[in-house]
């Protein structure tokens, strides 16, 4: 097998194995959405600019715990996890195309906690929330739509960015949202939108300017992209601005609050695991469940129990 030659200049697309027909060989392996393979590709680089620093042209397996190691001082476990993803893949790729050993074949990634890093909207709170939008001009009219969407359906925002006007339509005989899902390349799938939401959507609609059903369902409202498609820093920033504006800053409030809001608020209100997977598209009824066990944890009033026990 050849060496992995590591020198200052490296990069994914010049080194003696990654050259553009290989690294070609190397993304169609991964078989993957344009973004993951993005993600992957800015790993494998990452990883090969630690070699470099570090003096090494022929990694062995111990460089690749090291490495690990190395990340886990500056990044989360998620962040840890993602980039050894990537740098397995590459070598079980650089194994299989006869390149270079599979050296980091059965390495342990980053130790993950399996609570939620975001806190979720009580209802009262998100009624708040809501009710402290200004609906008196477009970008208003927008935000509210776009929350109300949000806390309701636990769209993810990238789904959400990627809906146009026409994505409206209808699913027996309700109104619904057909979105492309997580790893989809169609949007087959659909959340329905209730009586105020389908409300706040045509409001929101009927005030813009562009009438083309094909453009974006949210759209920019600057002078720079006005009426062009949203993406996911302008949206995490409305969230963000909404719920400080309600009184509630906090780092463990951001967007992906108001998608477990709408998982946890559907929980609480009599649905099923089941039902609450569907909503959220959750491939593994097991991510599911951590919204589940953390409501049985909130009901469960042992310690009120005790303390009677004890104190009266």
């Amino acid at each position: 097998m050849n060496e992995i030659q590591i020198t200052q200049d490296t990069t994914i697309t010049s080194n003696a194995i990654l050259n553009e027909g290989l690294y070609s060989r190397w993304t169609s392996y991964i078989d993957a959405m344009p973004k993951t393979v993005e993600t992957y590709t800015r790993a494998i680089k990452q990883f090969y600019t630690y070699l470099h620093e570090n003096g090494i042209s022929q990694p062995k397996r111990e460089d690749v715990i090291t490495y690990r190691d190395y990340l886990k001082q500056d990044h989360k476990p998620t962040t840890v996890q993602s980039y050894l993803a990537a740098v397995k893949l590459f070598f079980r790729w650089t194994a299989q195309e006869n390149l270079y050993p599979n050296i980091a074949e059965h390495i342990k990634g980053a130790k993950l906690d399996t609570e939620h890093k975001k806190d979720y909207l009580t209802t009262k709170q998100t009624n708040k929330v809501l009710g402290a939008v200004d609906r008196s001009n477009l970008k208003g009219l927008r935000d509210y739509a776009l929350l109300t969407l949000m806390v309701t359906t636990g769209l993810r925002t990238i789904s959400i960015i990627r809906a146009d006007i026409t994505d409206i339509r209808t699913a027996g005989d309700d109104t619904a949202l057909y979105y492309q899902g997580k790893g989809h390349e169609e949007k087959a799938d659909y959340v329905k939108l209730a009586e105020p939401v389908e409300e706040a959507l045509r409001a929101y609609l009927n005030a813009r300017e562009d009438k083309d059903q094909t453009a974006p369902l949210f759209a920019s409202i600057s002078n720079r992209n006005s009426n062009e498609r949203m993406t996911t820093k302008s949206i995490s920033r409305i969230c963000k601005e909404s719920l400080i504006a309600a009184g509630y800053d906090s780092d463990r409030l951001t967007a992906h609050s108001f998608r477990h809001t709408a998982a946890t608020l559907n929980l609480m209100n009599g649905a099923s695991v089941e039902e609450t997977q569907q909503l959220l598209g959750h491939k593994n009824i097991n991510t599911t469940l951590i919204y589940s066990h953390a409501l049985e944890r909130a009901k469960n009033n042992s310690e009120k129990r005790i303390a009677k026990a004890i104190f009266g």
